[in-house]
């Protein structure tokens, strides 16, 4: 996954793929990767409300996650600067990874097949 920053010359190449699980670097929370934005593609409203001293680069990928914690489930939206992967082998228990994802092997999810009228 590399795209070009219309506004640079890099490339921004995603370092977590779509069913990879990551862990949260700063929050204790986990997730599955269900989509992948090659840079910050949420509201300014989204990013000014991350307070200043943790607010990340816009010019990086930005992963959608199926996210859990001790508290629940939980859509997350997260910049790869602030994503870990998870080591612990164990799948996500997000209710709606089993409509998005099938097998789970070797801490990685496989996506469904897509179903189309």
């Amino acid at each position: 996954m590399a795209t070009m920053n219309p506004s640079s010359a890099q490339v921004s190449v995603a370092k977590f793929a779509i069913g990879d699980i990551v862990r949260h670097r700063l929050f204790p929370f986990r997730g599955v990767v269900f989509d992948v934005d090659p840079q910050f593609a949420n509201t300014e409203d989204w990013y000014q409300a991350i307070p200043e001293g943790i607010r990340p680069r816009k010019d990086q990928p930005f992963y959608h996650l199926l996210a859990e914690n001790d508290d629940g489930s939980y859509l997350a939206y997260v910049s790869e600067q602030n994503l870990l992967p998870d080591d612990s082998g164990r799948p996500v228990g997000h209710p709606q990874a089993s409509v998005l994802f099938g097998a789970f092997k070797d801490g990685h999810y496989t996506l469904r097949p897509r179903i189309s009228n």
